[in-house]
């Protein structure tokens, strides 16, 4: 696997991960979390867990298999990255604007209370920006 192939299919697991962890077991959470997150190899997996390196590389892609599954079923992700495209185009957009700069940095702040709204779900927060207003 090329270099860049490799990045990217680190940042997806990685984001599949960020959306769906709590669906998997507390073992392909830690198995995921220390190759993915601590840069761990596989050996040092196998150690840690008093298992081959077969088997880690084995509990590695199914838990990656799962996670693409969810993310099949559920689009959380999909959805995430969409909601994050508008939000920049919307921003982009304002920008471009002629309008009074306190309407402009009212929106902005509108746009970057959606962004920080949308991360703060994405790490499992809670939704009372809901409540406040610009």
């Amino acid at each position: 696997m090329e270099q860049s192939d490799a990045l990217t299919r680190t940042t997806r697991v990685n984001l599949l991960f960020d959306f769906y962890e709590n669906l998997l077991t507390e073992k392909q959470r830690t198995i995921l979390a220390y190759y993915y997150h601590d840069d761990f190899s596989l050996g040092e997996i196998a150690s840690e867990f008093g298992i081959s390196r077969q088997a880690v590389y084995d509990n590695i892609k199914r838990a990656e298999g799962a996670l693409e599954n969810y993310e099949d079923k559920l689009l959380l992700v999909k959805k995430h990255e969409r909601l994050m495209e508008a939000a920049n185009l919307l921003e982009r957009g304002v920008e471009e604007i002629v309008m009074k700069e306190s309407d402009r940095n009212k929106l902005m702040a509108v746009i970057a209370r959606l962004k920080t709204a949308e991360q703060t779900a994405r790490e499992g927060g809670d939704d009372s920006w809901q409540h406040s207003r610009a």
